[in-house]
Formats: structure tokens, C-alpha cells, sequence
């Protein structure tokens, strides 16, 4: 077994006790603000009281959940991994496609990296979308390695996931995607595998259900956080040492009315480009889309090829509630972005509104409680919270060092 080696050009080391990482997605850090001052996380206070540490860090942008996953998979941004939404134009088809497949993913896992070097590794998401990339390079053939999605658990088979019917093993019936009790049956299932397999490297991965629907220090976001912790009250008796982060934050835009406040952008660029001249793509798009109608906070605008990028950056820009507009090329160094996977302009909104095409594109039909949503930089900033002292802490902290920091190793 390798004790030091490299995986995307940074350092880490095997841990001398099961390394885990909990991606709570959505988890704005008011969420565990509310909760502790409400008192239903004692589990997270107590280990805060001995020894434990909390820090802000920064997802990477887009702030949505394909791109933050694999940038804590892969321990880069999506510069160096590919991923940058979880809906693009793919260059190569000319075809808008879910990014969920492994043949986007430009660089090894973390994961994959860690069993080449010896490790026992598992992988349990919420959603099946992210299945597939975060178990890209993972043999799980020989026992050595179990992944798979809560979304699926009852469908899965030693030869592909490394367990078979993870819902029976579990002993609870596969939850509603559409409920936080899907992200509730990660963490138990994390803290089963804890118990009976021991990995070195787990990696528990969650939905943000609740977060669009509730505002933190709701009821029902205390409840769902009092359930949190209650799992990491039996993860943390393991003897592990634990990051907590999030892929992104939440922000409510919405109306005082409850009404969604969006703005659409295709008809916009239509009236000024002439239609037929440009082309929105909304990266939040996946197939989950009845919390949040895939109205985000990150939009990739094409244009015609004798477009005017420097004009139509010059028109957006001065919409209210839009606070970036940047070319292709400045866009990809501010963001980390990869440029073939990116439209001629990257556009942000501020964080109480959101980005759409045109109002008819949209289903809304599901939103049965105001729009809350992310994708921006108002959404970057993610809580970081370890069951040890940060030794050194690391400067301009960002979500994808987890692996690095629980590893104890740091650049």
C-alpha cells in the first residue's frame, strides 16, 4: 500500500483512520447557524466544543451540484475536470445534453486514485445523476470499493456497485427523490458501511431538497438538520476524522408575494439580436427540476458567429439584478472554467433573483413553495467543518480541499 502519492498534480496520504468527507448539498452556512443556535445539532456543538473546527470555504462556480461534486472528486476546479454544469452544449454535437456522463470527466477521481494506492473507498450519492462520474475509475468487483446512489439502492449488484440491494442491506425502503429523507438514507447508509466494511475513504453525497423549499431555521430545515445530526453523532463514534462542506449555498428569489423573480433572457436578446441570434443554456438544468423549475443563478449565453459579444455584455449588463456579464476567455480565468465548454458570455444575477430562457420553457408547476435556488457567487461561500484543528489552515479555502485536509497532507 502507497502512504504518499499524487492524484491531479496535488499531495495526499493514506489516513492512519477512515477518512470522511459529507458534501451537504445546498447547505447555506445560516442553516447550521440556525440549527446549533437552536439547539438540535448536539452531536456538531459538542464536537465544535473538543477539538472540532469550523471554517467558510468557496464552492466553484457555477455554484450547482455536478461541477462542486467532481471538483471535491477530483480535488481541482472544472478547468482541470471538465464538468462545469449539469447541462451544457456539447462543442462536439451541437447538442444541449445532461453532463452526467463519465466520458465528460477529464480527469481521475480521488477516489480511484486512493484504491490504486491500496484503499478500500465508498461512494454513496443521493441522486443517481452523479453515480457514474464519482465512481469513474472504481472497481467494485472485488469488494475493495461499493458505490452507489440512494436514488437506485434497491437495484444494485456486488459485480457493479459492491452490494447488492443496498436498500435491503440497509433494511429501509428506496425514499422519494423529492424528499429529504433521501439524504437522510446517504448518511445512515455512511455510517452502516463505517460499521461493517471500514473504508479508509468514504464519501457521503446528499440532495438539496429541503434547501430549496425551506429557509433555514424553518421547522422543517431544523428537523431535517436535527437528522443530520443525528447521523453524524454515529458517524463520529467511529474514530474518523470527518470534513463537512456543501457544493453550494441557497438564496431565496422570490417576491414578497412568493412570486419567482426571474429574469428571462431569451426574449431580451431577442429584441436587441433579432431572433435566431443567440442561445441561453441554463447549467442547474438536470433531470430534478421541480424544486427549482431550472431557474439558477448562472447562465452561458452562444451567439451567431458575427455576434458582438463586447455590445450584447454591454446590454445584459445593465439589467437590473444582473451583476456579471464577461466574455468566454474572462470568464473561464475568473471561474475556472474549461473554454470549449463554455458560451461566448458567462452571465451571473445577484442573490435574490434568477436566470431563465423564456417564461413557457419553464415548468413551475412543481414549485409549491417560494423559489429558492444558487448557481452564482452569491451561492459560492459553503460551510467547512472538521472533527480536528486544521493544521495549517489553508489560505483562499475552497470546497475541493477537503480530500486534501482530511487527508492530513496539505500543499
Amino acid at each position: 500500500m502507497q502512504t504518499e502519492f499524487r492524484i491531479n498534480d496535488r499531495a495526499y496520504q493514506m489516513p492512519d483512520r477512515p477518512a470522511v468527507v459529507i458534501c451537504l448539498d445546498g447547505c447555506e452556512p445560516a442553516y447550521i447557524d440556525a440549527a446549533l443556535a437552536k439547539g438540535v445539532m448536539p452531536a456538531l456543538a459538542d464536537m465544535l466544543a473538543n477539538g472540532g473546527t469550523r471554517h467558510l470555504a468557496r464552492s466553484a462556480m457555477p455554484s450547482f451540484t455536478n461541477p462542486n461534486n467532481l471538483s471535491i472528486a477530483c480535488g481541482v476546479p472544472s478547468s482541470v475536470h471538465g464538468i462545469c454544469g449539469n447541462y451544457f452544449l456539447n462543442p462536439e454535437t451541437g447538442e444541449a445534453v445532461m453532463m452526467n456522463g463519465v466520458e465528460y470527466l477529464r480527469a481521475p477521481t480521488v477516489f480511484a486514485g486512493f484504491q490504486h494506492a491500496g484503499a478500500k473507498v465508498a461512494v454513496v450519492t443521493a441522486k443517481d445523476k452523479l453515480r457514474a462520474p464519482l465512481g469513474a475509475g472504481l472497481d467494485c468487483s472485488d469488494g475493495q470499493a461499493v458505490c452507489f446512489s440512494a436514488e437506485r439502492a434497491d437495484q444494485t449488484t456486488t459485480a457493479v456497485n459492491g452490494i447488492d440491494d443496498a436498500a435491503r442491506w440497509l433494511g429501509q425502503p428506496v425514499p422519494a427523490v423529492y424528499s429529504g429523507d433521501l439524504s437522510l438514507f446517504v448518511l445512515q447508509a455512511g455510517v452502516r458501511l463505517l460499521a461493517e466494511r471500514r473504508p479508509d475513504i468514504l464519501y457521503l453525497s446528499t440532495s438539496d431538497y429541503v434547501q430549496h423549499k425551506h429557509a433555514p431555521g424553518s421547522d422543517e430545515a431544523n428537523a431535517f438538520m436535527a437528522g443530520v445530526d443525528a447521523a453524524l453523532a454515529c458517524l463520529l463514534a467511529q474514530d474518523i476524522r470527518l470534513v463537512l462542506t456543501a457544493d453550494h449555498g441557497m438564496k431565496a428569489k422570490h417576491r414578497a408575494d412568493g412570486s419567482a423573480n426571474v429574469i428571462y433572457l431569451a426574449p431580451l436578446l431577442d429584441a436587441a439580436l433579432g431572433a435566431g441570434q443567440s442561445r441561453v443554456i441554463l447549467p442547474i438544468t438536470d433531470p430534478y427540476v421541480a424544486h427549482h423549475g431550472a431557474l439558477g443563478s448562472f447562465a452561458t449565453v452562444y451567439l451567431a458567429p458575427d455576434g458582438d459579444a463586447a455590445t450584447t455584455a454591454a446590454l445584459l449588463a445593465a439589467i437590473p439584478g444582473i451583476d456579471t456579464v464577461l466574455p468566454r476567455a474572462e470568464a473561464c480565468a475568473r471561474f475556472d472554467l474549461p473554454p470549449d465548454r463554455v458560451g461566448d458570455l458567462v452571465v451571473t444575477c445577484t442573490a435574490d433573483w434568477a436566470l431563465g430562457t423564456r417564461i413557457e420553457e419553464h415548468d413551475l408547476s412543481g414549485l409549491d413553495a417560494p423559489l429558492r435556488s444558487h448557481g452564482g457567487v452569491d451561492e459560492q461561500l459553503v460551510p467547512f467543518v472538521t472533527n480536528f484543528v486544521m493544521t495549517p489552515p489553508i489560505a483562499g479555502l475552497r470546497n475541493y480541499d477537503a480530500w486534501q485536509v482530511v487527508t492530513s497532507l496539505v500543499d
